[in-house]
């Protein structure tokens, strides 16, 4: 996959004073950083509305394929830039590099305010609801503040004081250093990538369902969209041209579950090895999860059927479309397990929720970070706690994920987040391409894979997947707004980066 790679400059293990970065993250530590984070709550999640957008098995899996396909070609693309430039910052730092500092701001800036944050309280309120599967006092129901002022209305529920605890303890941890971190990194990603494979084995051994497989199986192209839970509507035949956009639509649920695999890019300079393992780990991290995500797929159409009614009072009767409150893979345990296996895999989910929100806090913090340093952000954050770490930085993003977490939805946050990490991830390839033309003869310990076939197909389905987004009914709105608060970066950036020395 990759030209030959010499060996990092770096040492094989530095040791660094009090206050300085330490290369502590191994091969082994950067895979699971990129599965722990990849894997969180959306594969668990969202088939639901995928089926619900695209309705047929056939067509459900190509949205999971199209996926792999442009995670991967990403990955493999983004790991020239990585190996080129393997600091602290990573995403920021390359677009930088490529572009300049108003792009570089642009990113951090949205990175900050709803990327990563966003990110990091979609997946702690998903920890909070599936916990609420074995303590159901965490409810989205139960409602521990509530208030009224005009036409604004505000709740806070257990749900929502759940993520804010799961967010503020995460980070508390990641302060103490990198060790800590990437300990906790290693036991959850290990046991959840165990733990799915075993998912994958039990339900193709003991759930087959042969009513699910005649329904989904022996009509696998026929294209449907179906209404959300309590939207209004009804079942809509989709032409080719709908079919693409539902498609484009379905997808932001799937690479949401399949982000965050760029995150071990943020801490370059704590990695050993660094030109050869973040190509490495962000190779067979995407591949492993890419493969386990399709396989797991195929087992919730084996074990249930894909159209439902809202209405049904049974798991199979819901489906996968209508599983309650688009618990797939919970739905899924209990029809192979019974209700116990609803609690063995809420127990599963919460594991891989919490090590995911482990590994995007520890990395995204190091982003912030290297703005600060250039004087894009504030100077505060530019500096490392004793233990090494971006400190000051983790907890104003601890902060303001927090404050995210007050909007109490997943699909929402998710809404918002997608579009905004896609067309950032479109920029940065296209930086590849520049790169090559401006500095030629600049060292490249990887060349991309295919290039410039592989980072164009890259390019071109992204961009069509931005596109839809921005002109879907579904995602419209959430689209622009992610468009707005790319551009709303402009004025904070001539206005505040000025005083802060970076623009």
């Amino acid at each position: 996959m990759a030209d030959t790679l010499p060996p990092s400059s770096a040492p094989a293990a530095a040791a660094a004073a009090p206050g300085h970065f330490k290369r502590a993250l191994t091969l082994f530590d950067s895979v699971m950083l990129v599965t722990g984070s990849m894997i969180g709550s959306g594969i668990f999640l969202v088939s639901a509305d995928i089926a619900r957008q695209v309705g047929s098995a056939g067509w459900l899996l190509v949205v999971w394929l199209l996926t792999g396909l442009i995670t991967m070609a990403g990955a493999i693309s983004y790991g020239e830039l990585a190996a080129m430039f393997p600091k602290v910052g990573g995403q920021y730092v390359y677009l930088r590099e490529a572009f300049g500092k108003l792009v570089a701001f642009l990113y951090g800036w949205t990175l900050f305010l709803v990327i990563q944050t966003g990110v990091i309280a979609a997946v702690a309120v998903a920890f909070a609801k599936f916990t609420g599967v074995i303590w159901p006092w965490f409810s989205v129901n139960n409602v521990l503040f509530d208030t009224h002022l005009g036409s604004w209305h505000f709740e806070f529920s257990s749900v929502q004081l759940l993520a804010i605890l799961l967010i503020v303890a995460i980070t508390a941890v990641n302060a103490r250093g990198v060790q800590a971190g990437k300990l906790i990194q290693n036991v959850l990603s290990s046991t959840k990538l165990v733990a799915l494979a075993l998912l994958i084995i039990f339900g193709l051994a003991l759930g087959l369902n042969a009513d699910a497989v005649q329904a989904n199986f022996h009509d696998l192209w026929t294209a449907t969209r179906s209404p959300a839970p309590g939207e209004p509507g009804l079942l809509q035949s989709l032409t080719a041209g709908g079919l693409v956009i539902a498609i484009g639509s379905a997808m932001k649920g799937s690479l949401f579950s399949s982000d965050s695999w760029n995150n071990i890019g943020f801490a370059g300079e704590e990695i050993q090895n660094p030109e050869r393992t973040l190509v490495r780990s962000m190779a067979i991290g995407t591949a492993i999860v890419t493969v386990l995500y399709i396989f797991i797929n195929i087992v919730y159409l084996l074990v249930l059927p894909l159209k439902g009614s809202a209405e049904a009072a049974t798991l199979a009767g819901r489906g996968i479309q209508y599983a309650a409150d688009d618990r797939v893979a919970t739905a899924v345990a209990e029809s192979v397990m019974g209700p116990k296996g609803a609690i063995v895999l809420a127990v599963l989910i919460m594991l891989s929720t919490f090590g995911a929100n482990n590994g995007i806090i520890l990395s995204g913090a190091r982003a912030y970070f290297a703005m600060a340093k250039d004087g894009l952000f504030f100077p505060g954050l530019a500096r490392l706690n004793r233990a090494g770490v971006p400190g000051r930085a983790l907890w104003v993003q601890c902060l303001w994920a927090c404050l995210l977490c007050l909007s109490g939805s997943y699909n929402t946050l998710l809404n918002y987040v997608m579009f905004s990490v896609i067309l950032f991830y479109l920029i940065t390839i296209i930086g590849i391409f520049v790169l090559r033309r401006t500095r030629p003869d600049a060292p490249r310990p990887y060349r991309a894979w295919g290039y410039p076939v592989l980072p164009g197909i890259y390019v071109v389905l992204a961009s069509a997947f931005c596109i839809i987004l921005l002109i879907a009914p579904d995602t419209a709105v959430a689209a622009g707004i992610g468009l707005g608060l790319v551009a709303l970066g402009l004025p904070v950036y001539f206005l505040v980066g000025r005083r802060m020395g970076g623009a």
